[in-house]
């Protein structure tokens, strides 16, 4: 190999590496605000909500905290990396593993910001948001009753309930704790949550910018030729992505000249419930099984829903 074809080839490594680094910077600094929002919420949560609170709003019907569950939804601005956290604290206050699914995945989706995003994105046209919601909630709702019939509620993995079963005890000891004092605990947790969600966050992004820099997206967007094709490589493609909900419309909106409106509706569903750095946080706090079994409900759903469109 002759001294010019290595430069070239260094060269060519080195624009490869600085694209990644660009990709990279550009996913934590758009995920980055959301996760901070996430643990912050989940804090909130530990300090100031407890499990008589919940019991008292949480129906008891399975069907009815399901859809309990999804409302809850559009009333926090989170999108799906900082969402994670959040159910796991829901799920450690004893709401139904079913009804705390249901909210993890419509979520990102439902909630005011994103619906306007969408809205913008697709130039001002109600069609497309509302059509991402209907999926959301038809797919969040058919997993949440899967779930609630095929999982029992205990789906934490061990190190995590041992970890917040630590935390309780050490709680136990403060008698209804003053004001400032909830507050003080509310920054603590969020802080340590932060440093325990956040390393995935960073890996996540990482796996997302390589496959980004040096999977050729050509290669799938020319495998998409049928309706069939197209909807399962734009969820492939959402997943490798990993775009915050607040940002993926304009990314989809993109794609309209090359897809139909089922396969960009999928890539706005699915990469919304599942991508490469919110898999890592789930599977930090649930059981891996439940996780596969969960991502293959929505999986199948979301492809049913969006083939049926």
């Amino acid at each position: 190999m002759s001294v010019i074809e290595k430069r070239r080839r260094y060269a060519v490594m080195g624009q490869s590496l600085l694209q990644m680094n660009t990709i990279f910077i550009s996913i934590i600094i758009e995920a980055l605000p959301f996760i901070v929002l996430g643990v912050f919420i989940s804090a909130v949560i530990q300090m100031f909500v407890t499990e008589e609170m919940i019991a008292k709003v949480m129906p008891k019907n399975r069907f009815l905290s399901i859809a309990f569950g999804t409302g809850m939804g559009a009333l926090f601005p989170a999108c799906e990396c900082g969402i994670v956290p959040i159910t796991e604290r829901l799920v450690r206050k004893n709401v139904p593993l079913s009804a705390a699914i249901a909210f993890m995945l419509t979520g990102p989706i439902i909630n005011p910001v994103v619906i306007f995003s969408t809205f913008v994105a697709f130039g001002d046209s109600w069609k497309m948001a509302l059509l991402r919601c209907g999926l959301a909630i038809f797919t969040a709702v058919l997993t949440a009753i899967a779930i609630s019939y095929f999982f029992s509620e205990n789906q934490l993995r061990e190190f995590v309930e041992a970890k917040l079963h630590h935390h309780g005890h050490g709680r136990e000891v403060q008698h209804a704790p003053g004001f400032l004092q909830k507050i003080t605990g509310t920054i603590d947790h969020a802080i340590d949550e932060f440093f325990s969600v956040g390393k995935f966050l960073v890996f996540g992004g990482l796996i997302s910018a390589a496959m980004q820099t040096f999977f050729r997206t050509s290669t799938l967007l020319s495998l998409g030729q049928t309706k069939m094709a197209a909807i399962l490589i734009m969820m492939l493609l959402a997943f490798i992505m990993s775009i915050c909900s607040e940002a993926d419309a304009f990314i989809a909106s993109s794609f309209n000249g090359m897809f139909g409106t089922p396969a960009i509706l999928a890539f706005l569903v699915f990469g919304a419930m599942v991508d490469i750095k919110n898999l890592l946080m789930m599977m930090h706090s649930f059981k891996r099984k439940f996780v596969f079994s969960m991502i293959g409900l929505i999986i199948v759903f979301v492809f049913t829903g969006a083939f049926l469109i």
